[in-house]
């Protein structure tokens, strides 16, 4: 931490920043007001409201207001009775750590935060959590939610007093219609069962015979009056309103119903995928948008009876939820961290149903069904008090899809293999440390053994650069067969090696000699790039240096030992290939 402190205070000595702008959640600075009583009620606030959030460091004696080594303005803090007044002040008390340092600059103090397990307040005020920069004030259910995270208490598995005359027919028959469908027969056979049976199957009946928060929540006329989703229709994100409906419970209606307001507004893309098949695209993938709508119900808090918020235009989707991501999780890892919720009798009671990805797939899930089309990912943003996803859609990209629809099930259904491929659309080749973040993965080692499997003659989609082949982590690029298969999903054209060579191999069949400059003109290269193609065909005996010169134009080049000849055609063709090929060659040494 004190290298971290180090650092902050050096960029605002250089004048590069200022303290108010390097302020973040985590980073707090302050100096030295007219009273030391005040100051040390004031930091009690400051740690208190840290302390709620996830922790940080306050670094006392920097001012905010101004740049240079001035703003090092020093503290008149003692570490010791700073420590043992923040510990007072607080209920229940709270144990900071202080270390006194002396910079160049100045000396500063710099108190220690953390995460406490518990929620916090000072000086007999409401308690307040870091939100941003800001020390935000935390009503009564806010405090609950956040107590509930860091004890890691289940709220969905708690009893809800409610017995089975709490039941909602038509929500029984909505699960009934679910498990009907499900693809796994012991699923199907639950559908046959008495609704005490088949909620016991989903985990939502415990010992006395009442319904779990999460059972009430789903099947019970409980929440029959209390709305559980805003949905919202637009034409356009600034549109009028086509649609505005507050959706109330229990939760598998809620959803239903949802499911059934965005299938009505999707429109979609027929694209033909031969043999007389074709797949019909919505401008919004519909296993994506499930999965988004199904996730804002699964992982948001209850503590509180907000919203969810659905908002839909033709192109875009944006569920917002109650609640911030669970501790380990935020927008950064979303994709590969493992399946944590805050609601896990919910969770299995909706995976039971179908209504739910199995854990840790839900999020993989969006994330390839939006890249297989050609949409860029799920965009998430967060704060302490909400998660938003969404999905941009539009008209899907048919000749990637086309594609896509040729590989095998599981690369397609791969959010790595799908977010790679949609990359390289745009980009001629990739390393792994360029798609560590777009993976969000934790090393380029990790992305780096993606791209290896997918250039395996197993996956055959990709291939290291000849010039980078070698090294601990190439540059890779679309194999040539999977390049014409795309077609116009790609945007740039590449000329591949065969073709290089080809173009050099016909000019030394007119030339019989070249050098560099010859194939700088002919290729449209730099020097560097003339010298590593030409390179590269001496080292496959192609061509081989026919001049004693060591460098400039005077350096040529004639044909190697695997120099290709010309081939004639059979003699029925032969008219028709001068006609077509006049230097028709086999790269038999290639």
């Amino acid at each position: 931490m004190t290298d971290l402190v180090d650092t902050l205070i050096a960029q605002i000595a250089n004048r590069t920043t200022s303290a108010d702008e390097l302020e973040a959640r985590h980073v707090e600075f302050k100096t030295d007001g007219r009273s030391l009583p005040a100051d040390l009620v004031n930091l009690a606030d400051a740690a208190a409201c840290l302390a709620n959030a996830a922790g940080g460091v306050i670094v006392v004696g920097v001012s905010d207001s101004i740049t240079g080594p001035e703003a090092i303005q020093g503290t008149r803090l003692d570490p010791e009775r700073t420590r043992v007044r923040i510990h007072e002040l607080t209920q229940p008390p709270l144990l900071v750590e202080i270390v006194d340092r002396q910079t160049e600059h100045g000396r500063v103090v710099v108190i220690d935060v953390p995460e406490s397990t518990q929620v916090h307040s000072a000086n007999g005020k409401i308690p307040t959590e870091r939100i941003g920069t800001s020390c935000m004030p935390m009503t009564t259910d806010r405090i609950t939610v956040v107590t509930s995270q860091k004890t890691g208490r289940d709220w969905s598995l708690a009893s809800s007093h409610a017995g089975m005359d709490a039941l909602d027919p038509f929500a029984m028959q909505v699960a009934r219609d679910l498990l009907a469908r499900s693809s796994d027969l012991s699923k199907r056979r639950w559908a046959e069962l008495p609704d005490v049976e088949l909620l016991r199957a989903a985990g939502v009946v415990l010992d006395d015979q009442t319904l779990t928060n999460a059972g009430a929540l789903m099947f019970s006329r409980l929440y029959a009056d209390k709305t559980l989703i805003s949905y919202t229709h637009r034409r356009t994100p600034a549109g009028q309103l086509t649609a505005n409906e507050q959706i109330p419970g229990p939760l598998v209606v809620a959803v239903q119903r949802v499911f059934d307001l965005i299938d009505a507004r999707l429109e979609t893309t027929p694209v033909s995928i031969g043999k007389g098949q074709q797949l019909h695209i919505a401008d919004l993938p519909e296993p994506a948008v499930r999965e988004a709508v199904v996730n804002g119900m699964m992982h948001r808090e209850y503590f509180s009876l907000e919203r969810t918020s659905v908002e839909h235009t033709v192109t875009q989707l944006r569920v917002s939820s109650p609640g911030g991501f669970v501790p380990g999780v935020n927008v950064n890892n979303v994709l590969t961290t493992s399946s944590r919720t805050r609601n896990s009798n919910l969770a299995n009671a909706m995976r039971s149903l179908g209504l739910a990805e199995t854990a840790g797939s839900g999020v993989d899930r969006m994330y390839a069904e939006m890249a297989r089309v050609g949409h860029q990912p799920p965009r998430y943003t967060a704060d302490p008090t909400q998660v938003e996803v969404t999905l941009l859609g539009g008209a899907p990209n048919t000749a990637l899809a086309r594609y896509v629809s040729t590989l095998p099930r599981e690369e397609a259904a791969d959010a790595d293999t799908m977010l790679i491929l949609l990359t390289l659309l745009t980009n001629k080749t990739v390393k792994a440390e360029e798609l560590t973040r777009l993976l969000q993965k934790a090393s380029a080692e990790e992305a780096q053994s993606v791209l290896a499997r997918l250039s395996n003659d197993e996956v055959r989609l990709l291939e290291p650069t000849r010039e980078t082949a070698r090294r601990a982590q190439p540059r890779y690029r679309l194999r040539e067969e999977a390049l014409a298969a795309l077609g116009p999903a790609v945007t740039y054209r590449r000329r591949t090696t065969d073709q290089l060579d080809r173009k050099i191999i016909d000019l030394v069949h007119e030339t019989t000699t070249i050098n560099a400059r010859m194939v700088r003109i002919l290729l449209d290269l730099d020097t560097v790039g003339a010298s590593r193609v030409l390179a590269d065909l001496v080292d496959r005996g192609i061509l081989v240096k026919t001049s004693e010169a060591t460098r400039g134009p005077s350096v040529t080049y004639g044909r190697g030992r695997s120099f290709p000849h010309r081939q004639r055609p059979p003699a029925h063709n032969r008219e028709a290939a001068d006609e077509t090929d006049p230097t028709q060659v086999t790269l038999d040494g290639a």
